[in-house]
Parts: C-alpha cells; structure tokens; sequence
C-alpha cells in the first residue's frame, strides 16, 4: 500500500495542530490557575497544614500539567513550524517571539513557587494577581497573529 506525500503530509498536519492546540489549552490553564495558587499558599499561616497542603499542590500542577505541556507545545509547535515552513512568516516569527516570552514567566513562576514553598521572600498578593493576567494577554496576541496573520 503507497500513500501520497501531500495525504501524509496532511494527515501528520491534522494530528500535530490537535496535539499542539490541546497542549496549549492544558499549558495556559495551569498558568491561569498557579498565580492563584501562590495567593492563597500565601495567606495561609506559615508552618501549617493547609501551606503544606498549597505547596504539594502547586508542585503537582507545575510538575504533572504545567511543565510537561509546555513541553509538548515546544515539540508539536516547532514539528508545526517545520512541516508548514513557517520560519519565514512574519506573524509566525512574532508568534515564536511570544511563547518564548510566555516560556519565561513560566520559568519565573515555577523558580518563584519553590522559593515560596522554602519560606522566602515573598511579592504581594496584589502582584501576583496583575501578573495572572499575562497568559490571558499572550493568549489574545498570539490568537490574533495565528488566525488574522497581520503580517
């Protein structure tokens, strides 16, 4: 049985945007939800059960949903970018600009919720929930350059 390049191409398109598109959806929840985590982590009293409680659970969501999606949206984005050759579009470089961007504060958020859990410094609740807003803002942009392609 022969199949035809362009059909295996587009099925292997098909299946790589599914994955990618899950894994994003997976990847921004959990950046939605950690912010909030270390809020409430942060309100309870230092040494009880409840901070240990906040503090498995914020472990669990970096370790077992955040990080591995993120991963996987890497993997699948860049097999993306290569089957489609989008290296040289304008809003795929731009695109590419803001998950690294997005990559980062999770990075930030992961390295300041182990500080957290090991008692350091802690930034105000205040902070913590202006900078829940930045996935919903890296979403919104980098719908718009995926959908609209403006450039």
């Amino acid at each position: 049985m022969t199949y035809d390049l362009g059909w295996v191409l587009n099925v292997t398109y098909a299946w790589l945007k599914a994955g990618h598109i899950i894994f994003v959806i997976f990847w921004v929840a959990g950046l939605f939800m950690l912010p909030r985590f270390y809020v409430y982590h942060q309100e309870s009293a230092p040494g009880s059960e409840e901070e240990k409680r906040w503090i498995e659970r914020e472990r669990k969501l970096r370790t077992i949903i955040i990080t591995p999606s993120m991963a996987l949206v890497w993997i699948l984005g860049l097999s993306l970018a290569y089957v489609t050759d989008a290296w040289h579009q304008g809003w795929f470089m731009a695109k590419f600009a803001l998950v690294f961007a997005l990559s980062g504060y999770h990075g930030w958020m992961v390295s300041y919720g182990k500080k957290l859990a090991a008692g350091g410094e802690r930034i105000s609740g205040r902070s913590l929930r202006m900078m829940n807003e930045i996935p919903g803002i890296a979403v919104m942009l980098i719908v718009v350059l995926v959908v609209v392609r403006p450039f």
